[in-house]
């Protein structure tokens, strides 16, 4: 959110008079009251927030009336809701955040310094998915939410994982014992920097495979990926990652069968 105040004349509007710097802090209570109101307090529900703060693009550390009214926030929220926030997360932290940071710990108590988290840009999806199912992350943060869904949905399930070992391959089968069925997929590797590949597999060793999408290099920032696959014979789809890297990574991916029209 705070990237949004490159723009001068929106950050003049709101930090610029005392009058706009209360607007933004009425503003910040309401949200965390509409989180508040989500709650269900009862044995077993959801009774803690997640709050998370996007700094991509946010002014630097020279926007010195968004730092204090940034600070007065955090200590507002932190004498009113105590209890109620299990952790508060900022992803895209740059450099110099830590600093601004380090200035404002001696104000808070101890308790609430423990639900800082912080998390550079090659860490965010790591981050988050320590906190949040990967089904709820934004694919744009690395997870595998899309807006307006209409593949998947909570009734389809979780999402699986397989550990890529460090200079290995693996795959990941989709079974499709039937021909006439849609197969659709989702997957996403923690840090990519993999080659990826698809193919279908029939299951009569007489049929040719074939190729649904050719070996490809993926970079580190690559978005996961969706793709579908309608097979007229029975086979399987096969997702073949090979990690040629000194380091382990993490594959998510989840899938469903339709009957094709």
């Amino acid at each position: 959110m705070p990237g949004v105040f490159q723009d001068d004349k929106l950050y003049q509007e709101t930090f610029g008079s005392e009058q706009g710097r209360e607007k933004f802090q009425r503003w910040r209570v309401q949200l965390m009251e509409k989180g508040i109101k989500a709650l269900d307090f009862n044995p077993g529900g959801v009774a803690s927030l997640l709050q998370i703060t996007d700094l991509n693009n946010s002014p630097g550390p020279s926007k010195k009336e968004l730092r204090t009214t940034m600070k007065q926030v955090v200590q507002l929220l932190q004498d009113n809701y105590p209890e109620l926030v299990a952790r508060n997360i900022f992803i895209n932290v740059p450099f110099w955040y830590y600093a601004f940071h380090a200035l404002i710990s001696p104000f808070l108590t101890q308790r609430t310094r423990s639900k800082f988290v912080f998390a550079r840009p090659a860490k965010v999806a790591e981050t988050l998915l320590r906190y949040i199912p990967a089904e709820a992350v934004p694919v744009r943060y690395g997870g595998l939410k899309r807006d307006d869904d209409t593949e998947f949905s909570a009734d389809d399930g979780g999402v699986a994982e397989v550990i890529l070992k460090s200079n290995s391959t693996e795959t990941i089968e989709i079974p499709a014992p039937e021909g006439g069925t849609t197969l659709v997929w989702d997957l996403s590797v923690l840090g990519w920097e993999v080659s990826y590949k698809e193919e279908f597999v029939p299951t009569d060793e007489g049929s040719y495979t074939i190729v649904v999408r050719k070996s490809k290099k993926m970079a580190a920032a690559e978005s996961p990926v969706r793709n579908s696959f309608r097979n007229s014979e029975p086979g399987k789809v096969v997702l073949t990652i090979e990690n040629n890297s000194f380091w382990k990574k993490k594959a998510l991916y989840r899938y469903k069968t339709k009957k094709s029209c």
